[in-house]
């Protein structure tokens, strides 16, 4: 399967199911453990519900568990390709949601720099 090579260094993961389908919710448990499995999983994963212009066959309560049960970041968005309803705050909530988690700030200039980084790229402050 090819999909792991894909994954592996990918700072972040859009992890989608249908509303309308309870296959696709199920189907997240075998894309997660895929993501989790791999050398140097995402760190950051979105959980998007697609669909959300139809009849709703999902409850949102449990999206809700497998948001809190794998840690997925920021809040889970319902989407529409049909109506185009939250998909660019999709991708923008990615973006935020990477940069979090790739940066700290430090405690003597105040800029953001790296998290792997041992010194402070700006300053030369040794990180905590």
């Amino acid at each position: 399967m090819l999909f792991p090579s894909y994954v592996s260094g990918a700072s972040g993961a859009l992890m989608l199911y249908d509303v309308t389908n309870r296959d696709s919710l199920n189907d997240l448990y075998d894309w997660i453990n895929v993501i989790s499995s791999v050398p140097n999983s995402p760190k950051t994963k979105i959980l998007i519900e697609a669909k959300t212009d139809l009849k709703r066959n999902v409850k949102k309560e449990e999206a809700q568990q497998i948001f809190d049960k794998f840690d997925f970041q920021g809040e889970i968005i319902e989407t529409s390709a049909k109506t185009g309803r939250n998909v660019e705050k999709v991708f923008e909530m990615l973006g935020r949601e990477i940069l979090k988690n790739s940066l700290q700030r430090c405690p003597n200039c105040e800029k953001m720099y790296p998290l792997e980084l041992k010194f402070c790229q700006y300053c030369g402050s040794k990180t905590i």
